[in-house]
C-alpha cells in the first residue's frame, strides 16, 4: 500500500524544524519600562514551559514546548544584550526615551515615545528608535519642524514638548 493513502496525524511532524526568530543586530537599546517586560515575558514564559512538561506528551504540547523553548532562547539574547537607558543630561532635545507631542498644520496633536525595538507597540504610541519618524525625530529640539512621511502623504510637524 502507498504512503499516499496512510492517514497520519498533520502534528506528529508539525513542530519539529521551528525556525529561530531572527534578532536584530542594531544596538538592543531599552528604557526601564522595556527592561522590566523583558523580565516579565521571560518570567511567563519559563511558567508556561513547566505547565506544558506536566501535560501528556502529545505532539500538540511538544510543539508547544518547542515554541515557547524558541522564545525563551530569543528573549534571554535580548536581556542579556539589553543596554538600559535610564537617564539623559540633555532633556530639551529628542533621545532615546523622549516622550514627545508633536503638533500638525491643523493642530492636531500626537504624542509618541521613543523606545527599543522590543518595546514598540503603535497602539501604545511607542515608536521603535529605528522607525522612519524616530530617526527624524532624533536629534531635533522643541519648536523644530519634522516631515513625517505617511502613507497618506507627508505630514510637517512640529516638536511642541520633550519629556522623560
Amino acid at each position: 500500500m502507498s504512503r499516499a493513502f496512510v492517514k497520519e496525524n498533520d502534528l506528529e511532524h508539525a513542530g519539529i524544524d521551528i525556525p529561530e526568530r531572527p534578532v536584530s543586530q542594531l544596538p538592543n537599546y531599552v528604557t526601564p519600562n522595556g527592561h522590566k517586560q523583558l523580565k516579565e515575558t521571560i518570567h511567563l514564559i519559563e511558567t508556561e514551559i513547566k505547565s506544558i512538561k506536566e501535560l501528556e506528551d502529545s505532539p500538540e504540547n511538544k510543539q508547544n514546548k518547542m515554541k515557547l523553548e524558541r522564545d525563551l532562547r530569543y528573549y534571554l539574547k535580548r536581556f542579556e544584550t539589553a543596554i538600559l537607558i535610564d537617564k539623559h543630561e540633555e532633556n530639551n532635545k529628542v533621545l532615546f526615551g523622549a516622550h514627545v507631542i508633536l503638533i500638525d498644520e491643523n493642530d492636531e496633536a500626537y504624542k509618541f515615545q521613543i523606545v527599543g525595538e522590543d518595546e514598540a507597540d503603535i497602539k501604545q504610541n511607542k515608536l521603535s528608535y529605528v522607525s522612519p519618524l524616530a530617526k527624524e525625530l532624533i536629534g531635533s529640539l522643541i519648536g523644530d519642524e519634522v516631515v513625517w512621511k505617511r502613507a497618506d502623504g507627508n505630514r510637517v510637524v512640529f516638536i511642541d514638548s520633550i519629556n522623560y
